[in-house]
């Protein structure tokens, strides 16, 4: 089952501090570094994103819906609000969604509609840990791979058939 990321931006922007502070020197480049932050992570984890802005009539995007490194950004038309938005997508996608809004009314439409709910600190603690993570992995994987130099196999070269792993796993031994 594929996971769809539904995010309430300027929520998750202003409840970040390093985000935070970018937004107020200038609000397009407080999208702009959350856009970033947002498509290195989907190089990590494949999901659909959608992020959602308040009104269309304060961006300096050509449509209400366009996809941006990746990720699909919406903004509300006037008279809704990116709330509505985002409860109107929860509603279609139910438990496929996970919503990431730290604003309690959508948090409780989300859930009611049966989607998982994160709060916006929370995930960006989340993105950022995967980000440092899958960084010092691959920084890791590329010193082994320059040590090793012969192409001989290291440890069992044949695993249980399948009918055995099944066997093992029946009996509750994996």
């Amino acid at each position: 089952m594929s996971l769809h990321i539904i995010i309430d931006g300027y929520n998750l922007i202003r409840q970040s501090p390093l985000l935070s502070s970018l937004d107020r020197r200038d609000i397009q480049i407080g999208r702009r570094a959350l856009l970033d932050l947002l498509a290195s992570y989907k190089t990590i984890k494949p999901h659909r994103i959608t992020v959602v802005f308040d009104g269309i009539s304060d961006s300096v995007y050509s449509s209400a819906k366009e996809k941006i490194k990746g990720i699909e950004v919406r903004f509300s038309r006037r008279p809704d609000s990116a709330d509505t938005v985002i409860k109107e997508l929860a509603s279609g996608y139910r438990e496929k969604a996970l919503i990431v809004s730290s604003d309690m009314d959508v948090v409780r439409f989300a859930e009611a509609k049966g989607s998982a709910t994160i709060s916006s600190p929370l995930f960006e603690n989340k993105i950022r840990a995967a980000a440092s993570y899958f960084k010092s992995a691959g920084t890791e994987n590329e010193e082994e791979e320059e040590r090793r130099t012969d192409t001989r196999k290291k440890g069992p070269g044949r695993r249980l058939s399948k009918k055995k792993r099944h066997n093992v796993a029946k009996a509750g031994m994996i």
